[in-house]
């Protein structure tokens, strides 16, 4: 079974007539929306299908389905998919609003990363949030990986301080740091990541570093929102889109991809280690149609 085979199967092209006429495309538009693609990237996907079936003298259902998914896997084709690991220490920050997976999306890349041989170090920097130090002392555990926290309500800035200057005496691959997922206003967040984004600057100059906002998939034409609120606030090197197994249409995967030029890097479909995975543009399309 492939791994998107967890998806909910909408089946984009389900119920159409056979004949790519005009009906058939305005169908597709409003198929697309309904999968939570958007208004605007719906319409850009079709149009770009009329243009293949045009090129490609396309005739049947079943070869406009094979463009679609050429279509789609292309709007999500939008840079490198994998994590850019290269230096000793790399860091990963994980940002997002609360309730959508952040702690947990770190246990399972930790616990992936550590299968792969690496030494990784969590940084427990959302320290506003009741418990959350403790919940990913609990993925630390399983994941094998060491951690780096302090009390509640410290300063998020020097918790990753402390994870860097340990990174570096330990010489941990990778530095997972989860942040808080929300502060009083938007300009507090801003100022919290760019104090964070000063302090690995300069105990880790030239370092590899991520930004992946995690989203969670069910949350539609919102998660857009909150990636552009996001995008401006810290900039952002990849998505990672969870609960794409519950009612989740998968659609945004593709409005983020396009409107914001950052491509999904990790997809989860549920909560085992496992159900968490590189983002693969083809698989994901086809599953979509």
């Amino acid at each position: 079974m492939g791994f998107f085979d967890k998806l909910k199967k909408i089946n984009i092209f389900a119920g159409f007539g056979s004949e790519l006429n005009d009906d058939f495309y305005d169908e597709l538009e409003e198929s697309l929306i309904l999968a939570d693609a958007g208004m605007d990237t719906a319409l850009e996907l079709v149009a770009q299908l009329r243009q293949r079936v045009r090129e490609k003298g396309v005739k049947t259902l079943e070869e406009a389905r094979a463009c679609m998914v050429e279509v789609i896997a292309g709007a999500l084709s939008t840079g490198g998919l994998e994590l850019n690991l290269s230096t000793t220490p790399s860091v990963v920050l994980f940002i997002g609003v609360n309730g959508v997976g952040k702690t947990t999306t770190i246990g399972k890349i930790g616990a992936q990363l550590r299968g792969e041989g690496k030494k990784v170090l969590f940084c427990a920097a959302d320290t506003f949030r009741a418990a959350a130090a403790e919940q990913l002392t609990i993925w630390a555990d399983r994941a094998g990986a060491e951690i780096v926290k302090q009390h509640e309500g410290a300063d998020p800035a020097a918790v990753v301080y402390d994870a860097l200057s340990a990174a570096r005496a330990r010489k941990s691959d990778v530095v997972l740091v989860d942040t808080a997922g929300r502060l009083h206003n938007k300009q507090n967040l801003m100022n919290e990541l760019n104090k964070i984004s000063r302090v690995i600057d300069r105990e880790c100059p030239g370092c590899a570093r991520e930004t992946l906002l995690v989203l969670d998939a069910t949350t539609g034409q919102n998660g857009l929102i909150q990636a552009k609120q996001f995008k401006e606030a810290a900039g952002i090197t990849g998505i990672v889109l969870t609960k794409l197994d519950g009612t989740a249409k998968g659609g945004i995967a593709v409005a983020i991809a396009r409107e914001l030029g950052v491509p999904v890097k990790y997809a989860g479909v549920g909560e085992g280690v496992d159900d968490l995975k590189p983002f693969n543009p083809v698989e994901f399309a086809q599953a979509l149609i």
